[in-house]
């Protein structure tokens, strides 16, 4: 097998062949025109309101904090994490919102009776809620700039990474909606990304965990946040490549799963 043959054996032909994806973009705008844009925002409130307070108060109790053996304000500290978490949240919100599409509105039933495919589907579904979240984190890092919570100019390199994050997390999210059964289901979804959140390396340094750090590296969330916490500092290392690695695989494993559970649900 040639490198140029490994895509073939990687992603299924459903979304290989995948050819009208920006056609279920198309009808998100057009939703969204009708007034969904308020759903879109509502989700961007809660990292805000954890970076507000840290910065206006929590922060100056803790003072700085020892990363790398460098000493960072801990307000600077928190915020890339907040970051990772707000283009998280985004993509996993919007990611979720297919159940009812899929099991009540039956909008799929109706777009995979078009010349569209479920590769089609599955990659339009991903491809916005990745939108969502990258909005979120545009925001987010907008506000981190005006509270002067930004170290260096690559900060902007955050974007494209919180983009490869609200991917990963989005097509995981999407294949995961996939099997609930019913409205109680979603009980589930804080209950992994609340912990998620809290042990990623969020609130405390990696070291802080002693001999329980190869647990916070488990968590999909930590690998972006240890990308774009050094890239708010300017700093860049090679094991950036191995957590962005993660997250690539994360969003490759989640759309093809997607991809063959709507033609399962749907097509057979």
């Amino acid at each position: 097998m040639t490198l140029a043959e490994l895509p073939l054996r990687i992603v299924p032909p459903q979304v290989l062949y995948a050819r009208r994806p920006h056609r279920m973009l198309e009808r998100q705008w057009i939703v969204n025109r009708r007034g969904g844009w308020m759903i879109v925002l509502s989700g961007f409130f809660e990292p805000l309101f954890y970076l507000l307070s840290i910065r206006a108060g929590f922060g100056s109790l803790v003072g700085d904090v020892t990363v790398g053996g460098r000493e960072i304000p801990y307000a600077e500290f928190v915020a890339p994490a907040l970051f990772a978490s707000s283009a998280m949240n985004g993509s996993v919100y919007e990611a979720t919102n297919i159940f009812f599409k899929l099991k009540y509105e039956k909008t799929y039933d109706a777009v995979l009776a078009t010349p569209m495919t479920s590769g089609d589907v599955a990659l339009g579904e991903m491809l916005y809620a990745a939108i969502r979240g990258t909005l979120y984190a545009v925001t987010f890092l907008l506000t981190m700039w005006l509270l002067g919570m930004t170290s260096s100019v690559w900060a902007i390199a955050m974007v494209p990474v919180a983009t490869l994050i609200a991917l990963a997390f989005s097509a995981v999210a999407i294949a995961a909606t996939t099997y609930m059964r019913t409205w109680a289901d979603f009980e589930y979804v804080p209950s992994v990304m609340l912990p998620m959140f809290l042990f990623s390396a969020t609130f405390y340094p990696l070291s802080s965990y002693g001999d329980w750090q190869w647990i916070v590296q488990l968590s999909p969330l930590y690998h972006g946040v240890a990308v774009v916490r050094g890239l708010n500092q300017g700093e860049f290392a090679w094991s950036y490549v191995a957590h962005l690695g993660v997250l690539a695989a994360m969003a490759v494993i989640g759309l093809t799963l997607t991809a063959r559970r709507i033609d399962r649900l749907l097509l057979k």
